[in-house]
C-alpha cells in the first residue's frame, strides 16, 4: 500500500504532534498526521489543565508564534487563575482548568480546518531511510508513506508499560495499546535510547465527593486569556477544591509499599522529580503529617474529578482504602485508579537546536520522546519541529529561538546542550532573563519573528503594532507629565508612601513599589488622558511594567548584549576538538559527543569550563 508523497509526516496526535502538524501545514507544507487513534487527538492524558508556573509563559509564547494551544485552551477553559500575583511580573503565570472532552474535540476541529493537512489512523512501526536521510515511514497495516521530513511525537507510547501494584500491562495510556518497532529501528540507526516513568492519579465520581469538607478554590474575578487573538472571554467558572491527607492515610499507603512497583524494584526508570507520587512524598517527607490534595473538575457537564496530588502506582485496593480516609472523599467512587507508566525516550543531546536529529537528516523529535514532561513543553517542541521541518524543505534559514528570546528557547537549549536524565519540566528559575521573558510581552518578543517566516498572520501583526503604539504613547505621556504635590500627596499619604515637596514627573511616582497606575487615575490630568484614549487593560499593564521595572529590564538587556557575542560565534561542523590539547579531557569528550553549533551553546555544556571556552576561541582565531 503506497499513499501519495508528503512534505512532512507527523507521527502522533498529542500536544506535540498537533502543534507540529498545524505549523507545518500552515506554512504551506503538504502534511500528514498519523496517529493510532483519531478520537484522541490533543488528549489531556494527565491533569485537565494548561499553564502554570513557567508553563503559562510557554503557552502564551506558542500563541504569539501562531500556534494553537492558547486558542484551544481559551475556547475550552472552565477556570482561569493568574498565579504568583504577590510577586513581580516576571513570576506571573497564567493557568486554566480545561474541559477535557471539549479540549480534545476543539483540537480536532482546529486541525480539520487546515486545508493542507491530511489524517491517517495507523501505527508507525519504523522509518524508511536512505543514505542517512529519512524518506518516509512504515505502518503496522503495511503502508509505506513517503515524505521529505518526518517528525516523531510518540509521547509515552514507545514500548509503554503500565503499572498498578504488581499488575503490569502494555499500553501508552490507560485503555490504549503501546507502540512498538520505532525504538528498535532507531537503535539500529545508531540512536541512544533510555526509559523514563511518569504517573497519574485516580479519577473519582464527583457525586460521591463531599465538597463541604473541602476548601473551595475559585477562579479569578476578572479572568484573562492565553491567546492574543479574539478568543471568547470566560464569564462563568467552575471551582476546584483543596483537602489534605493525614497520618491515617499515610499508614494505609505504607501497607502497600511491598507491592509498590516504585519500591520493590519493578520500576527502574526515573520519574519527574517535581511531580512525585503520593507514596514517594510520604516516603521522602516522612515528617510531614499531611499533603495537599486538589479535586479538579474534568469539564462543564461531566461528573468526573481529577485527584491532583495523589499520583500513584500502588495497588488499586490500597488506593481506594487510602482515598476514603481523606476529608470529603470518604465515599469516593473510582472511575479508574492511578497508575505509573514507563516508556522509551531518546536523550535530546542527539538533536540540533532545530530539533532535527544529528544522525538522520530531516528526522525530528518533539515532546516526551525527548525526555520532557508536560503538555506545554511538548506543544512548544512540536511547534518548533513543525516550523523547521517546513523551512528546511524549502531551503530556508532555520528558526531557532535564543535563551534571551523565549522560554521555548531556554527549553530547547537546555535539552540539546545538557540533556536530561529525568523528565524535564520548565521553571521560571531555569531562565536567566525571566524579567524580559514575561507572559504579558510574548507577542512583542515573538510575533514579528513568526510573521517574518509566514506563520503569524497579518492580523496578529497589526494588533501588535496598535498595542505597541498605544503603549509607547501612554509611556511618553506619563514620563513627560508634571504632577503637583497638591494632586499627588493625598494619594501618597493614603498609600503610606513619602509625600513629595515639589512638582515631579509622573513616572518618578509610578516607580515606587506600592504605587500603581490605578492609584494615579485620581490625578485629573492622568484620568482625562486615559479616559480619552480608552486604552485596553493589556496596554495599561504593559505601561506600568515598563515604567516600574525599567531599571531591571535595561540591566538584563545589557547582559543579553554581552552574552550574544558568544551566541553568534558559529563553530564549524567539522571542527576537530582532538587538537585542543589545553582543555580538560571531560570537556573534549563532551564537545566531541554533543557537537555544539555555537560558542554560547558550548559554554552551557556541563563539564566545559570558561577556560576551555577561551582555548576554543583561540583555536578558532578569536
Amino acid at each position: 500500500m503506497i499513499l501519495e508523497k508528503y512534505d512532512v509526516i507527523v507521527v502522533g496526535g498529542g500536544h506535540a504532534g498537533s502543534e507540529a502538524a498545524a505549523a507545518a501545514a500552515n506554512l504551506g507544507s503538504k502534511t500528514l498526521l498519523i496517529t493510532m487513534n483519531l478520537q484522541t487527538i490533543g488528549q489531556m492524558s494527565c491533569n485537565p489543565a494548561m499553564g502554570g508556573i513557567a508553563k503559562g509563559q510557554i503557552v502564551r509564547e506558542i500563541d504569539a508564534l501562531g500556534g494553537l494551544s492558547g486558542i484551544v485552551t481559551d475556547k475550552t477553559m472552565i477556570q482561569f487563575k493568574m498565579l504568583n500575583l504577590s510577586k513581580g511580573p516576571a513570576m506571573w503565570s497564567p493557568r486554566a482548568q480545561s474541559d477535557r472532552m471539549r479540549f480534545s474535540e476543539e483540537w480536532r476541529l482546529q486541525l480539520e480546518n487546515i486545508s493542507n493537512l491530511d489524517f491517517f489512523q495507523d501505527m508507525v512501526i519504523g522509518l524508511l531511510t536512505e543514505n542517512n536521510k529519512v524518506i518516509g515511514v512504515k505502518t503496522y497495516m503495511g503502508a509505506k508513506i513517503y515524505a521529505k521530513s518526518v517528525i516523531l511525537t510518540n509521547g509515552t507510547f514507545l514500548n509503554g508499560l503500565i503499572h498498578i501494584g504488581i499488575k503490569q500491562f502494555g499500553g501508552g495510556r490507560m485503555g490504549e495499546k503501546a507502540a512498538f518497532g520505532i525504538t528498535e529501528n532507531l537503535i539500529e540507526l545508531g540512536f541512544e535510547a533510555g526509559r523514563m516513568k511518569t504517573g497519574t492519579p485516580p479519577r473519582v465520581d464527583g457525586r460521591s465527593i463531599d465538597f463541604s469538607k473541602m476548601e473551595e478554590q475559585k477562579g479569578d474575578a476578572n479572568p484573562q486569556k492565553f491567546s492574543y487573538t479574539n478568543t471568547p472571554t470566560l464569564h462563568k467558572q467552575k471551582s476546584c477544591y483543596i483537602t489534605y491527607t493525614n497520618t491515617k492515610v499515610h499508614e494505609v499507603l505504607r501497607e502497600g509499599f511491598e507491592r509498590s512497583p516504585l519500591f520493590n524494584g519493578t520500576i527502574k526508570s526515573t520519574g519527574p522529580r517535581y511531580c512525585p507520587s503520593i507514596e514517594d512524598k510520604i516516603n521522602r517527607f516522612a515528617d510531614r503529617e499531611r499533603h495537599q490534595i486538589f479535586a479538579e473538575p474534568e469539564g462543564w457537564q461531566t461528573i468526573e474529578y481529577y485527584i491532583n496530588g495523589f499520583s500513584t502506582s500502588l495497588p488499586d485496593d490500597i488506593q481506594i482504602k487510602a482515598i476514603q480516609l481523606i476529608p470529603g472523599l470518604e465515599k469516593a467512587k473510582f472511575f479508574r485508579p492511578g497508575y505509573a507508566i514507563e516508556y522509551d525516550y531518546f536523550p535530546p543531546t542527539q538533536l540540533k537546536n532545530t530539533l532535527e536529529t544529528k544522525n538522520i537528516d530531516n528526522l525530528y523529535f518533539a515532546g516526551q520522546i525527548n525526555g520532557t514532561t508536560g503538555y506545554e513543553e511538548a506543544a512548544a517542541q512540536g511547534l518548533i519541529a513543525g516550523i523547521n521541518a517546513s523551512l528546511k524543505n524549502k531551503n530556508k534559514e532555520p528558526f531557532i529561538l535564543n535563551r534571551n528570546e523565549a522560554y521555548i528557547g531556554v527549553l530547547i537549549d537546555d535539552l540539546v546542550t545538557k540533556g536530561t536524565e529525568e523528565p524535564y519540566r520548565m521553571f521560571t528559575s531555569r531562565a536567566e532573563y525571566r524579567m524580559s521573558l514575561r507572559q504579558d510581552n510574548a507577542d512583542e518578543r515573538l510575533t514579528p519573528l513568526s510573521h517574518k517566516i509566514g506563520l503569524a498572520s497579518e492580523e496578529r501583526m497589526k494588533n501588535l503594532e496598535i498595542k505597541n503604539r498605544e503603549t509607547s504613547s501612554c509611556i511618553e505621556f506619563i514620563k513627560s507629565l508634571s504632577i503637583t504635590k497638591d494632586d499627588t500627596n493625598p494619594i501618597l499619604i493614603q498609600k503610606k508612601s513619602t509625600p513629595i515637596s515639589q512638582t515631579v514627573k509622573a513616572d518618578s511616582i509610578l516607580v515606587r513599589p506600592n504605587i500603581y497606575l490605578q492609584d494615579l487615575k485620581e490625578i485629573p490630568s492622568i484620568n482625562n488622558f486615559l479616559n480619552t484614549n480608552n486604552f485596553s487593560e493589556e496596554v495599561l499593564e504593559q505601561v506600568e511594567i515598563k515604567i516600574k521595572y525599567k531599571g531591571y529590564i535595561d540591566k538584563e538587556l545589557e547582559n543579553v548584549e554581552k552574552l550574544n557575542r558568544l551566541e553568534n560565534i558559529k563553530i564549524p561542523l567539522n571542527f576537530d576538538y582532538n587538537k585542543l590539547n589545553s582543555i580538560s579531557t571531560e570537556a573534549k569528550q563532551k564537545l566531541i559527543k554533543f557537537k555544539p553549533e555555537t560558542i554560547g551553546q558550548a559554554s552551557r555544556i556541563s563539564g566545559v569550563s570558561p577556560s576551555d571556552i577561551n582555548v576554543l576561541l583561540i583555536y578558532m582565531g578569536r
